[in-house]
């Protein structure tokens, strides 16, 4: 908790925090019967550009939005918290399991500490990992209670935790196969044949480091595989759910063939290993390589996941080392990229739940050959200790990148190659910071290496329109839009703020009915955005339309209501012949003000000079989400 402490004060993501989180409508309203079925029922276009099915998730958003005020500090330590309790649960659920209290807590430690799970705890999006965790761990909590006494009641607790586990994220698809690696060990109700096979096995028994903590008696695969048939009818209802949800927004990238995604997929795993044992050069964005490996570092890659596999199965008598290597290789079936998202080659938080099984190969192996090698027990307590400071270390560095946006997507420049996504968060944020001319060599970066990515194109928009070129900034806008043509749904936030940002620069130019049919469009897409209602009314009131200004003032009302919102809708109200209606909305405007006379100052202010209203309605447009 100590180490993660400085989560507090740092800030929202740039990346996915906003439709996730404090731009995201349904999120804002908190908990209520509206919001639950929204998390359960909207499938594949939840909210723009965030096509996951994860109602859990969602609801615990919305759950901090109604305890905390708004801001990421309670969000941030309800993630601390989660992290916290999963090392718990995964140090009660192996003990639990193996007997072992030493090795399960050194586990249970390295999960803590180790700096890949940072960005599953800093970023407030990634709860659904958090969530889905807690709830895999007391599954496999609940299935070493069944299988001490196998009852139905104890099975369908078991399936319940599951089922949360999928509703957080279906990252845990792969949970029926973890519990048939589980039955051979540490809980060893696997019953071998007669045969050579079996007799090194019963004849090793004792190498398995665990206490046996099952009563049930082992059986024969095939009924272990048949008793996971329901878990195994879960996982595929929530395949399915979530493979349509992505095709339904054109969230599966098909630009890369089947022989790059294998290669990256291999360099990948072993990249993974690598940063298991030397957890540097950490990003929250890795590009995908696409087909551009070398062959040697492929096939290095290939023998060494070979070479790993060929003596997990040569020393299975050493059971912990067969099932922590394949724990890793079978979790991170469902994220290695065979079924491609989004364009990024690997990422720190797809390793949360598979690195438990290297940790695990990791602590029983190192404890076996200390007793083998009759080793004091002094000595691997403190190699144990000098492991976790060196790791602490490193989890504090990694952490204080996220307390910066601008650090953070730095960092990864510096540590990656061919980011393009980097390129565009470091330029969109130099923008929002007020330092354009040093933003503007980065967002030509971005679209030089990667020239079909769109929202490089809309921040270069952004500054033409700054500095004066609108007619550019629109061509940037309209090119945003031509190259999201393709997958519209996938793209509705993105789309969404380029149409706003094309209406702002036909504003500018005083071309209001261009404007009005921008705004109308960004509205299509997105119609809780409450600054865009207030636009659309001011861009229709100018073009002399004072009846279609009221309803537009009275959306945004209803969305946000605000004393600059309220005071545009008595003017709208007196320009339409209704007095009475007018003086009633400045009441209301008064009653929302802190600063009447200011407010009054800046509604004056945009009729007369529609540049500083453009600036102050779209300074910060919401970022655009990832899908994942």
């Amino acid at each position: 908790m100590a180490v993660y402490s400085p989560l507090h004060t740092h800030p929202f993501a740039e990346l996915d925090d906003g439709p996730y989180v404090y731009a995201n409508p349904h999120v804002r309203a908190g908990l209520s019967l509206e919001t639950v079925k929204w998390a359960f029922t909207s499938l594949g276009s939840v909210t723009p550009d965030v096509p996951d099915w994860h109602p859990l998730a969602w609801l615990s958003h919305a759950l901090d939005s109604e305890i905390f005020a708004p801001g990421p500090a309670g969000p941030h330590d309800v993630n601390l918290l989660l992290h916290a309790l999963n090392a718990v649960l995964l140090f009660w659920m192996l003990q639990r399991a193996t007997g072992c209290v030493g090795r399960s807590a050194m586990v249970a430690a390295l999960f803590a500490l180790h700096p890949i799970n940072v960005e599953s705890v800093a970023w407030i999006s990634e709860r659904k990992n958090l969530l889905s965790m807690t709830f895999f761990l007391l599954a496999l909590l609940a299935y070493g209670w069944y299988t001490r006494r196998p009852r139905a009641g104890r099975y369908l607790a078991v399936a319940t935790m599951f089922a949360l586990a999928l509703m957080a994220k279906p990252q845990v698809v792969t949970f029926p196969f973890v519990l048939l690696l589980w039955d051979y060990w540490p809980l060893e109700r696997v019953a071998f044949r007669a045969s050579r096979f079996a007799l090194r096995h019963n004849g090793a028994a004792d190498k398995s480091g665990v206490t046996r903590t099952t009563e049930s008696e082992p059986r024969p695969f095939r009924w272990l595989l048949l008793e996971k048939l329901p878990l195994f009818a879960l996982a595929a209802a929530s395949c399915v759910i979530t493979v349509n949800s992505q095709l339904a927004v054109g969230g599966i990238n098909e630009q890369f063939t089947l022989s790059a995604r294998l290669e990256n997929a291999i360099v990948s795993y072993a990249r993974y290993v690598g940063k298991a044992f030397w957890p540097s050069n950490l990003s929250p964005f890795y590009p995908h390589p696409a087909g551009s490996l070398p062959a040697w570092q492929v096939g290095a890659a290939l023998f060494v996941l070979i070479a790993i596999s060929a003596l997990a199965l040569a020393f299975r008598q050493r059971r912990y080392f067969f099932v922590g290597w394949f724990w890793f290789l079978g979790t991170l079936v469902p994220m290695i990229g065979l079924l491609q998202v989004s364009r990024q080659a690997m990422a720190d938080r797809y390793a949360y739940i598979p690195f438990i099984g290297l940790f695990l190969a990791v602590c029983w192996g190192a404890s076996d050959l200390a007793e083998q090698w009759h080793l004091r027990p002094a000595f691997p307590r403190t190699a144990a200790i000098v492991v976790l400071v060196v790791l602490t270390e490193f989890t504090w560095r990694q952490i204080g990148y996220w307390g910066d946006n601008l650090a953070l997507w730095e960092h990864a420049l510096e540590v990656t190659q061919g980011n393009y996504l980097a390129e565009n968060i470091v330029g969109s944020t130099l923008m929002d910071q007020g330092h354009a001319d040093e933003a503007l060599p980065h967002l030509v970066a971005a679209t030089q290496m990667n020239p079909s990515d769109p929202s490089a194109y809309m921040a270069i928009g952004t500054y033409d329109q700054q500095h004066g070129d609108t007619r550019s900034a629109i061509d940037q806008y309209q090119r945003t839009i031509t190259l999201t043509d393709h997958a519209v749904q996938k793209n509705l936030w993105l789309r969404s703020t380029a149409f706003a940002r094309m209406g702002s620069a036909y504003w500018q130019l005083q071309e209001f009915q261009q404007a009005r049919a921008s705004f109308q469009k960004a509205l299509e897409m997105n119609p809780q955005d409450g600054q865009v209602w207030l636009a659309l009314g001011i861009v229709t009131a100018q073009a002399g339309d004072p009846r279609a200004a009221t309803e537009a003032y009275s959306q945004a009302l209803k969305i946000q209501p605000s004393d600059i919102g309220y005071l545009l809708l008595a003017q709208a109200f007196s320009e339409a012949g209704q007095s009475d209606r007018a003086e009633a909305a400045r009441a209301e405007a008064q009653r929302h003000s802190r600063d009447f006379a200011t407010a009054q100052r800046k509604v004056d202010a945009i009729f007369a000079t529609p540049q500083r209203t453009v600036d102050a309605i779209f300074a910060t447009p919401d970022k655009a989400a990832v899908p994942r």
